[in-house]
């Protein structure tokens, strides 16, 4: 097995690198951490070096042994991590779809991560986000999918442009607003569904609202509007297929 123990070496400074979205793109690589991400990125075959500081207590293909200080340079993690891998990224297609979720311009990772776990729960299809929308190869993006991000394409697009096609392959598309909506219960299920969450402060875009086919809202008590990862939740479990 390979062994480096220098926090200096070449590779171990490439591998830092990845915690920017531009050396993400640039290289097509990214970091995961921690032995469940590991497992569902090794079932997707994206796992291409695992790097550990204890090496007896795993079996893995393609491990180079590190030290603790490098593990801590490379870990996005407040606690102690004991493997890191160096994954690539996949293309995403989504293929006949009768589900999907639209995101326009989210830009906390948390949520992001936690919206596409929910879709993986609730059957939906595919993921889209508009170009603005937080990298899913940010660390805190892919703690908070555990691992669902493996195994839903996520693709970014041009959000008008894709509804334009959505409409032409016959979805009814629902986007969620507080203002001139429809309570989510008036709303039936139809066979193809997509439906838009947008951005935490502002909510969708007026022009996606305009393009879409009913405006929706949560009805709720005592409050307006809910995180947009509860709402997300909310209306995914409600048109599940």
């Amino acid at each position: 097995m390979e062994k480096i123990t220098s926090a200096q070496n070449s590779r171990i400074k490439a591998y830092a690198k990845l915690h920017t979205r531009k050396e993400r793109d640039h290289t097509g690589l990214f970091l995961i951490e921690g032995e469940h991400l590991l497992e569902e990125a090794e079932k997707e075959n994206m796992v291409e070096t695992v790097l550990t500081d204890t090496p007896d207590q795993y079996q893995l293909k393609n491990m180079i042994e590190v030290t603790p200080e490098i593990m801590k340079k490379l870990s996005s993690n407040v606690s102690a991590i004991h493997l890191i891998g160096v994954c690539h990224k996949k293309q995403m297609k989504i293929e006949a779809p009768h589900r999907l979720l639209l995101l326009d311009d989210i830009q906390d990772p948390g949520n992001f991560g936690t919206l596409i776990r929910t879709a993986v729960s609730f059957g939906f299809d595919g993921v889209v986000c508009s170009r603005d929308t937080v990298d899913l190869y940010n660390e805190k993006t892919i703690r908070s999918t555990q691992g669902a991000m493996f195994h839903m394409p996520v693709v970014y697009a041009d959000l008008s442009a894709y509804l334009d096609d959505l409409h032409k392959d016959g979805f009814t598309v629902i986007a969620t607003a507080l203002r001139n909506a429809v309570p989510m219960h008036e709303i039936e299920k139809k066979e193809k569904m997509a439906f838009i969450l947008g951005n935490e402060g502002n909510g969708v875009s007026l022009s996606l609202q305009n393009m879409a086919d009913e405006r929706l809202f949560i009805e709720m008590n005592g409050f307006e509007s809910l995180n947009v990862a509860v709402a997300g939740g909310i209306v995914m479990y409600q048109y599940h297929q």
